[in-house]
C-alpha cells in the first residue's frame, strides 16, 4: 500500500512536469520440477508465487495475492479491501527485476522451494514473467554472479556467469519476444555481502579490504562488460563465421574404431567332417567318424565379420578407416614365442578386404586401454613403459607387425593417444624411444619395398586463457599446452629434447621441495634418433579447455601445474559435460604449424558423445559440420598442411555413444550425421553454388592382388576379343551346323 501511494503521488502531481517513471523492484529466483508431472509443476508455480507473485500479482494483475498463497495461508494473509485492489493495481510503469542479488544461489529459503530444484536460467524467468503477468516492460535492475573472496582481478567464473545472463536476456529478447528495455550488473565495486560477508565478490572493480585507501582496481569483468556495451551485444564475429570452399583432391576422409570387431570363428564351408542327417528320431546331423573330404581352401571372406562392417565403411563414402592392433592379443606372452596367428590372419583379411573396397587401412600397432593398457600382462607386470624392457619388445611387436600385414597396410600410427595424463615421465621416455627405434625399422628396412609411411598420433585439445585480457592466464595456458602437448610432440617433432618450458617449471617446483619430479635426459645420440622420426603430425582433438591462474575451485584446480579450470556455460555441452568448440580445432592447428612448420597434419580423431536415447543426434551433425568448417578455414586462410580428417567413432558398439551407427540387438543403423558426414565428404567440403566442379583423377588403394590386372590392361584387352571372338565362331557353328541337318532332312 505505500508503494501504491507513492506511485499514485508521483503520477499525479510529477509525472507530468518530470515525464519520468516509477515502479518496484523485486527479487525472484528460479525453479524447475524435480519430475515432469503436473504435481510438481504446481509446486513450482506456489514456490514463484510465494516469492515474488506475493508482491507482483497485487500490482501486475489485480490488486490482490496469488491464490496458492491464500489456498496455503488461510488467515494469515491480510485481505485487501476492493477499493485497496483497485489502488494498488497497475501501481507500475515497469517490471522492476532483480535476479542473483540476493534471493538466487542458494540464499532462498528452502521451504520456499517446495522441494523443487533451483535453477540460475534466467531466460526462463523472464519468459515466465512476460506470460504470467500480461507482457511487461522489463528492466532488469540487479543481475550477477559472485567468486571467492580469495579471487583478486582475473575473475574468469564471474566473466562466464555474466556472458550467460545477457546472452539469456538477449535470447528472451530475439527468441521469446520478451519485452526486456534494459540490464544492470551487481555490482559495481566489492562490498560486504549480507549473511555471506567478505567471504564472496560481486564487483566489477576490486577492493583490497585490507588496505588502508581502498584503492578501486578494474577487475577483467570490467573489461568483458565495456566490450559487451560497447558492441550492444555479442555480434558475430568474423572469423567464427562459416566459409564455403573444398578440400584439395587426395583428401583423406577417414573414420576411427579403435578396435575393430573381431569375430574368428570359422565358416561352416571349412568343416572337412562327413555328418548324416539323422531324419527319424532327434532330427540332428551325426558326424561320420574317420570319414572326411578334401579341405577347402581359406578365404577371407569366409569372415562373416569383416563383410558387415567393410558394407558399412562403404555405405559411409569414407575413403580411410582407423583402427588399432590389439598388441596383448597378438603377442600373448610379449614376444615371438607365442603368436596368435588366427588373430594375425583376421587383420590381414581386413586390410586386404578394405583396400578392395578402395578404403585405405590406417592401423595404430598400439593405444591404451583401460585394463593392463592394452601390454602383453608379462609386460603390463613388470612396470609398463617405466620398464626399459619394453621398448625392445615393442620394436620386436612392430617388425612382425610391418612383416606380416605391411603388403597391405601402408599408414601406420606406432602410438595412438598415449595418456599424458596418466603417464610418468620415465615411461614417456621409454614410449619416445620405442616410437622412434620402430620408425626408423620401418625406414631402413620396409619403406622401400611397402612404400608407406608412419607417425605417433598425440591427442590434443585445445586450451584458451580464461580471461582473453589477463597475462597470467595466458601463460597458463601455454605451459599446458607444453605439458599436454608439446611433452611429446618437441622431442619428435622439434629439437629432439623437451619443451624448456617444462625443464624450467619442474625446476622451480622441485626447488620449492613440494614435489619432487624428475624429468629424464636424453643422451645426443636418442636427440638424433627420436628428432625426426615422423612422416607427418596426427593428432587426435575433442574439446578445449578454459584455464586461469586465480583459485577459484579446489576441485578443478591442478596444484601442479598451478591451474584452474574454467566452464563456459554459454558454450553447448554434450551429456558427458564435453565442450563443443569448433574455433579451437583451428587455433591448435594454427599453433602447430607455429611451433613445428609445414608439416602435414591429419585430424585423426574427432567426435562427440551423444545422447543414446534420442533418434536424432543434432548435436553431432552440428559438431561434425563445425568442426570440419574450421578446418577447412585452417587449410584455405591459414595455409595449414592438412591432408586429413577423421570422425569419431565408427558404431556404438565398439564405441558406446560416439558411432555414427547405433547397434541394437545385431542391427547397425545409421544415424543422421552419418549421412551428413557422407554429404560432406562426396562434397569434398563446402563448395559455394558458383564454384565450378572439382574432377579429382580417381584413385584405388594400393591393392597387391589387383596389381597384376591394372598392370596388364592391354593382355587382358586382347584375350577378351579373343574370348569374344570364339563365342562368336561358335555360335555361327552352331546355328550353320542345325541350319544343314534341316536341309538334309
Amino acid at each position: 500500500q505505500a508503494h501504491a501511494k507513492v506511485w499514485h503521488l508521483y503520477n499525479d502531481h510529477f509525472r507530468p512536469a518530470q515525464r519520468g517513471k516509477v515502479s518496484i523492484a523485486l527479487s525472484s529466483h528460479w525453479i524447475k520440477p524435480q519430475r515432469m508431472t503436473e504435481e510438481n509443476i504446481k509446486e513450482c508455480q506456489k514456490s514463484l508465487d510465494f516469492v515474488l507473485g506475493w508482491f507482483a500479482k497485487p500490482i501486475f494483475i489485480d490488486g490482490d495475492y496469488p491464490e496458492s498463497m491464500r489456498s496455503n495461508l488461510s488467515s494469515l494473509l491480510p485481505e485487501f479491501s476492493e477499493t485497496e485492489k483497485e489502488y494498488i493495481k497497475g501501481t507500475a510503469d515497469f517490471f522492476a527485476l532483480s535476479f542473483g542479488a540476493t534471493l538466487s544461489f542458494q540464499l532462498l529459503d528452502s521451504h520456499m522451494k517446495f522441494q523443487q530444484l533451483e535453477s540460475i536460467s534466467l531466460r526462463q524467468l523472464l519468459y515466465w514473467l512476460s506470460s504470467e503477468y500480461n507482457s511487461p516492460q522489463i528492466f532488469i535492475v540487479e543481475n550477477s554472479w559472485f567468486v571467492s573472496g580469495s579471487t583478486k582481478r582475473d575473475d574468469a567464473k564471474y566473466i562466464y556467469y555474466l556472458k550467460k545472463f545477457i546472452m539469456e536476456t538477449l535470447k528472451a529478447i530475439r527468441y521469446d519476444g520478451v519485452n526486456v528495455f534494459g540490464y544492470t550488473v551487481w555490482s559495481l565495486l566489492d562490498g560486504f555481502e549480507w549473511q555471506r560477508g567478505y567471504s564472496i565478490r560481486r564487483g566489477l572493480f576490486y577492493v583490497d579490504f585490507q588496505s588502508h585507501d581502498k584503492k578501486l582496481m578494474p577487475k577483467s569483468s570490467v573489461l568483458f562488460y565495456e566490450k559487451v556495451i560497447e558492441n550492444n551485444g555479442f555480434p558475430p564475429l568474423p572469423e567464427n563465421q562459416p566459409i564455403k570452399g573444398i578440400f584439395p583432391c587426395g583428401f583423406a576422409w577417414g573414420i576411427v574404431d579403435n578396435y575393430i570387431q573381431v569375430d574368428t570363428t570359422p565358416a561352416q564351408f571349412l568343416d572337412s567332417s562327413v555328418y548324416v542327417w539323422d531324419v527319424h528320431q532327434t532330427k540332428q546331423l551325426i558326424r561320420v567318424d574317420g570319414v572326411f573330404t578334401s579341405k577347402c581352401r581359406r578365404h577371407c571372406v569366409d569372415f562373416a565379420a569383416i563383410r558387415l562392417q567393410i558394407s558399412l565403411l562403404q555405405e559411409m563414402h569414407v575413403t580411410h578407416f582407423h583402427f588399432s592392433l590389439r598388441w596383448s592379443s597378438i603377442l600373448p606372452l610379449g614376444n615371438l614365442s607365442l603368436i596368435n596367428h588366427t588373430l594375425v590372419r583376421y587383420y590381414r583379411c581386413f586390410a586386404s578386404e578394405l583396400l578392395r573396397a578402395n578404403i585405405t587401412p590406417v592401423v595404430a600397432l598400439w593405444q591404451p586401454m583401460a585394463e593392463n593398457q592394452e601390454l602383453p600382462l608379462s609386460l603390463a607386470k613388470y612396470g609398463a613403459w617405466e620398464n626399459p624392457d619394453i621398448i625392445q619388445a615393442f620394436v620386436e611387436y612392430a617388425k612382425f607387425c610391418f612383416t606380416s600385414l605391411g603388403e597391405h597396410v601402408k599408414f601406420w600410427i606406432t602410438m595412438s593417444e598415449p595418456p599424458v595424463k596418466n603417464l610418468t615421465y620415465a615411461a614417456g621416455h621409454n614410449l619416445l624411444k620405442a616410437h622412434a627405434k620402430a620408425w626408423h625399422l620401418y625406414d631402413k628396412e620396409f619403406r622401400s619395398s611397402q612404400k608407406g609411411k608412419i607417425s605417433i598420433a598425440l591427442q590434443a585439445d585445445w586450451v584458451e586463457p580464461a580471461c582473453p585480457f589477463s597475462r597470467n592466464d595466458q601463460e597458463v595456458a601455454d605451459r599446458i599446452l607444453e605439458f599436454d602437448i608439446g611433452w611429446l610432440a618437441e622431442p619428435v617433432f622439434g629439437n629432439g629434447d623437451y619443451p624448456q618450458v617444462m625443464r624450467a617449471w619442474l625446476q622451480r617446483k622441485n626447488s620449492a621441495d613440494l614435489y619432487h619430479f624428475h624429468l629424464p635426459y636424453f643422451s645426443e645420440d636418442e636427440k638424433n634418433l627420436i628428432q625426426g622420426s615422423f612422416d607427418f603430425f596426427a593428432l587426435s582433438h575433442y574439446t578445449t579447455t578454459l584455464v586461469g591462474w586465480e583459485k577459484e575451485d579446489a576441485l578443478k584446480y591442478d596444484h601442479y601445474l598451478e591451474a584452474q579450470m574454467i566452464n563456459d556455460i554459454t558454450w553447448l555441452h554434450s551429456p558427458s559435460r564435453a565442450a563443443v568448440v569448433p574455433w579451437g580445432l583451428r587455433k591448435l592447428l594454427k599453433w602447430i604449424q607455429s611451433k613445428y612448420g609445414d608439416v602435414p597434419v591429419y585430424v585423426m580423431a574427432n567426435g562427440i558423445d551423444d545422447d543414446h536415447t534420442m533418434v536424432h543426434d543434432k548435436l553431432r551433425v552440428y559438431y561434425i559440420q563445425n568442426y570440419i568448417n574450421e578446418a577447412l578455414k585452417a587449410y584455405t586462410l591459414d595455409n595449414i598442411n592438412l591432408q586429413g580428417y577423421f570422425v569419431y567413432s565408427f558404431n556404438d558398439k565398439t564405441a558406446p555413444k560416439y558411432g555414427l551407427y547405433s547397434y541394437v540387438v545385431n542391427q547397425y543403423e545409421p544415424k543422421p550425421s552419418m549421412k551428413h558426414y557422407r554429404e560432406i565428404i562426396d562434397s569434398n567440403g563446402f563448395p559455394a553454388p558458383e564454384d565450378p566442379e572439382l574432377l579429382c583423377p580417381e584413385e584405388s588403394a594400393s591393392c597387391p592382388e589387383c596389381h597384376f590386372f591394372r598392370t596388364r590392361k592391354s593382355l587382358l584387352a586382347f584375350i577378351s576379343f579373343i574370348f569374344v571372338a570364339f563365342i562368336v565362331t561358335l555360335l555361327f557353328i552352331i546355328y550353320y551346323s542345325k541350319k544343314a541337318e534341316q536341309r538334309y532332312k
